[in-house]
């Protein structure tokens, strides 16, 4: 796969991950945010320090992030649409 293919089949799961009605559990969720933040480059970490108290959406979603940290960002694109296709039903 090319890197446009790559890109386009990443875009389309992308698409389908946000349209489904399909209800995924947490754990699942949370691979799929890490890995499309990476994916994206845009999964810049915020200091540890700065997740207030209780906010335990936010550490989670911290802890995620920092498990895939040494992926590239095409190793995390295609393990965003390899998760896709198998937790989000056509």
């Amino acid at each position: 796969m090319n890197k446009e293919e790559l890109e386009r089949a990443f875009q389309d799961a992308a698409r389908k991950a946000s349209e489904t009605k399909t209800v995924l559990p947490p754990d699942i969720q949370l691979l799929l945010y890490a890995h499309y933040k990476q994916g994206n480059q845009k999964s810049k970490l915020i200091p540890v320090e700065n997740i207030k108290e209780n906010d335990l959406r936010s550490a989670f979603k911290y802890n995620a992030l920092i498990q895939i940290k040494g992926l590239s960002a095409t190793e995390a694109k295609k393990e965003y649409i390899r998760l896709v296709d198998q937790y989000i039903p056509h």
